[in-house]
């Protein structure tokens, strides 16, 4: 199984900290956030990693180069215009192969495990839903008997964690769209299972954001890379 890593983002919200820097390698508790999602995947026993690199791609290929440090073989899709989520998975397909693969977006920090995220979906896709934060109180979707579902309540977030079939794809075309112009048809067909996770999740979105989960990051060894691990992060 392979997984794939969104990077592709400038991170406007984020100000001055990426005018000069893509939001990937901010520094969490001294690793960069990106690493976080990197560890995670090798937690679950992935050993192949597509990223797609946009804005200041070649500073985030130069910080993790082909991934041997990290005991993983790093595949790069770029986009010359960021493509959005949609487009940005759909123009990497080819990296991905034919079988189920993991997304992940890179600026999140949880200590969801990836492995218990089913190899085979029932549907075309499932995502992991987490509690609606502040930002977002209306939330994405509801559940019912393991399945996304509209128009019900109590509704939770996607927490951009999800594995797709490559199917999911079939119909796109190449260019920029949302990933929502496909999930919500998607949700409406009874295509896609979900599952509400309640652990630690956290969102790095703006400086106040980053600042939090460097305490949480700190506090909370779930969230960290374990002692004997972190000499394959950086420093």
């Amino acid at each position: 199984m392979r997984a794939m890593i969104l990077a592709a983002g400038r991170g406007e919200r984020m100000g001055s900290l990426t005018a000069n820097a893509p939001k990937p390698l901010l520094y969490v508790a001294g690793k960069y956030l990106i690493e976080y999602a990197i560890f995670s995947l090798v937690k679950a026993g992935i050993k192949e990693i597509v990223i797609n690199v946009s804005y200041q791609a070649e500073q985030i290929k130069t910080a993790l180069g082909d991934g041997k440090r990290y005991g993983v073989t790093i595949f790069y899709s770029e986009e010359k215009e960021r493509l959005e989520t949609g487009g940005g998975i759909f123009h990497a397909l080819p990296l991905l192969g034919e079988e189920p693969f993991i997304v992940l977006s890179s600026d999140i920090i949880t200590d969801y495990p990836l492995h218990q995220l089913p190899q085979q979906p029932e549907g075309l896709a499932h995502l992991v839903m987490v509690d609606n934060p502040p930002y977002h109180p209306e939330g994405d979707f509801g559940l019912r008997e393991g399945r996304l579902v509209m128009n019900v309540q109590p509704t939770f977030t996607f927490g951009n964690i999800s594995i797709f079939r490559p199917e999911f794809f079939k119909n796109c075309e190449p260019g920029h769209f949302r990933l929502t112009t496909l999930l919500i048809p998607a949700v409406l067909a009874n295509q896609i299972t979900g599952e509400h996770y309640r652990g630690a999740w956290y969102n790095v979105g703006t400086p106040s954001d980053l600042q939090e989960v460097n305490l949480r990051a700190r506090e909370d060894s779930n969230l960290r890379p374990l002692a004997s691990e972190t000499n394959t992060l950086s420093n």
